[in-house]
Parts: C-alpha cells; structure tokens; sequence
C-alpha cells in the first residue's frame, strides 16, 4: 500500500497520538494537528497550513467535557470547520472516530454524535465514519470522575468495550484505504455488563464502594437500554482483552 499524507486532527488525545505513532511506523507521513501544535478545529485557526497537501483527514477530536450540550456544540463546529477546510484543500477522505450507539441514543453526548455523523453524510466529502465500543480505560476515568459516595451507580447495559491500540489500528488500516462511504463499528470481542466491568476496576484499585446496577443511572448524560452499546453484526473485533487490560493496569499500580 503507497505511503499517503494523513492529518490527524485531535493528535493529542488518547487516541490521536496513538494513531500518529502507528501510521508513521506503517511509512505515512503522519500530521499531527491540535491545539498543542497551532490547530483549532472550531476556530479554524492553523487549520489550513496543516491540510495542505492532504490526501486524508482522521478526525479525533474530543470535546471540552462529556455532558450533552457541550458535546453538541462542539461537535457541530467542529464538523462544519473542518469539513469545509478539507473541501477548500482537495482532502479526499475523511476519517472520523464516532460512538457506537450514536444512532440509537437519542440524549446526552451521544446526540452530539449523531450530529457530527449527519454533518459527514451531507457534506459530500468521500468519507469513513468508524462507531466504536466504549474504550477500556475510558470507563476507568468516568468511574473516577463521579461524586466518591458509597455507592457507584451504574446502568447495567452490556458493552464489548476495546482496546484503545485496537482502536488506532482500525483507524490507520482504514485511513490508509479507500472511502467506504458509510459506516464502520469496532469492538472488544468480549461481552460484559457495564456494572460488572465497573466491578472489576474498583476491585483492582481495591476501591471498597459497592455497586449498585441502575437501569435509569445515565451514561455520558443518557440511560441506555440493555443493547444500546452493543455493535451490529458483522462489527470488526479488536484483539485487545479486558483480562489482558486489567493485568497491565494492576501492575501499573
């Protein structure tokens, strides 16, 4: 496969500097595109330097914070900035890292999702739109980020959650190949409710709060139905396991 120019928009993050990494390594020549290197997504600011030349745009941005009207907000500039930035710069595919669940979940964050997912189908610009599972340590930094009361509550729908790495690789593979045009879902190859795998950190950390399984505790500002986070078939499934994340994460500590 030829080497390509790919930008990717939110480098910074979790995801983006893995994903900038691993395509410098596959022989791309990786732009890493942030705040942190001159680049606003929503005020455009540094955005055209850095699309020059582009072949593809990985969009991996994330918003300021995860509650449903900062997460629309943001998501809608962000989407409509840079879209129009890589129509005027003859990028010829867009890459955005989407959620799964943003068709199904109609409040929250996730509607912030949809939003940014209708953007891409209506702009024109050839493009992947890649839904992915919850990430491992993402569940881990919204455990920590709730009130420490006695109790943790947690809507007790099933995930498939994967492996960041996991996460870049599909990322890359896809950034590398030709528009699909439509839509791709990425997972773990493992099912488990989200009150268990909450279950299974707070035992890791030794963290003695118990958990209680709320079908109405919202997730990223939603309650979710049992199956509102599990990938569609056909979904690619990541290798990374959660047994696998749990050992490094114990031993990290």
């Amino acid at each position: 496969m030829s080497s390509k120019r790919i930008v990717v928009i939110g480098s910074s993050g979790r995801i983006g500097a893995r994903l900038v990494r691993l395509l410098r390594t596959k022989g791309h020549e990786a732009i890493a595109a942030s705040r942190a290197t001159g680049v606003d997504v929503v005020t455009d600011r540094g955005l055209d330097a850095a699309l020059a030349g582009a072949e593809v745009a990985v969009d991996v941005t994330e918003a300021p914070a995860f509650d449903g009207p900062t997460a629309l907000r943001f998501f809608t500039a962000a989407s409509r900035t840079l879209l129009a930035a890589e129509a005027a710069a003859g990028v010829g595919h867009h890459v955005a890292l989407s959620v799964i669940g943003a068709n199904r979940v109609r409040s929250g964050y996730f509607r912030g999702k949809a939003a940014q997912e209708a953007l891409i189908r209506a702009s024109g610009q050839p493009h992947t739109i890649v839904r992915a599972a919850p990430f491992f340590g993402l569940i881990q930094h919204l455990v920590h980020a709730r009130p420490h009361t006695q109790a943790v509550r947690v809507p007790p729908a099933t995930i498939q959650p994967v492996a960041p790495d996991d996460v870049a690789e599909a990322l890359a593979d896809l950034a590398a190949g030709p528009p699909r045009n439509g839509i791709v879902e990425l997972a773990g190859d493992e099912a488990i409710g989200l009150d268990e795998f909450v279950r299974l950190i707070l035992a890791a950390e030794e963290d003695p709060r118990r958990i209680v399984a709320d079908p109405h505790a919202r997730f990223f500002g939603a309650e979710l139905d049992p199956g509102s986070l599990l990938p569609a078939p056909g979904a690619k499934l990541g290798t990374g396991t959660l047994r696998d994340w749990l050992r490094q994460f114990i031993t990290a500590d």
